[in-house]
């Protein structure tokens, strides 16, 4: 048993959408009491640190519809079904950078809301990057500005929020723990 385990009696499904679907399940607590827990389940992303040449972080700065304003984060997106990490990771960072690499460093997976969400991101850095010749085509619905930053001025965008989605936020820290081994 799993400490703290609440067991599901029954489960309904609310709305399936193309990316999230949405569900509330009926719980039996550990001090026997019931509750109900709504859950989005979220097939997974990954996110990408990557590091040019001269040492710097490429951020893509793009509007999030959800917090009504445009945000700088890591190149990051969502698993296609049935696809490796690691190929989303060469993806998305070819897509939103026009950058590739064969040089990929597994660093953890973590959840993003655990409160309520299944979503499990899997954070790569990527070093050796090359420019692609014919650059890869962002998807249809995404408009992205491509920055190079330094270490500094990315602890200065998440102290003054623009940076503000905690994958990015934990990049900068894990890059500030492990910069000098870059």
């Amino acid at each position: 048993m799993k400490k703290f385990e609440e067991k599901t009696i029954q489960s309904q499904s609310i709305f399936t959408g193309k990316i999230i679907s949405l569900k509330v399940d009926d719980v039996t607590l550990p001090n026997g009491k019931t509750s109900k827990r709504e859950i989005i389940n979220h097939p997974g992303a990954v996110a990408v640190i990557a590091i040019t040449e001269n040492k710097k972080i490429l951020v893509v700065e793009q509007y999030r519809k959800a917090l009504e304003r445009s945000i700088v984060e890591i190149p990051a997106g969502k698993l296609e079904q049935g696809e490796k990490p690691i190929v989303t990771a060469r993806r998305e960072l070819e897509e939103e950078t026009g950058y590739t690499s064969d040089d990929f460093e597994f660093i953890q997976a973590f959840a993003t809301s655990p409160g309520f969400a299944d979503e499990i991101i899997h954070l790569y850095v990527a070093k050796n990057l090359k420019k692609l010749e014919v650059a890869a085509q962002l998807d249809e619905d995404e408009f992205v500005e491509l920055m190079e930053i330094s270490l500094e001025e990315a602890e200065a965008m998440v102290a003054d929020g623009r940076i503000f989605d905690a994958k990015t936020a934990f990049a900068v820290l894990w890059l500030k723990n492990n910069y000098a081994f870059i």
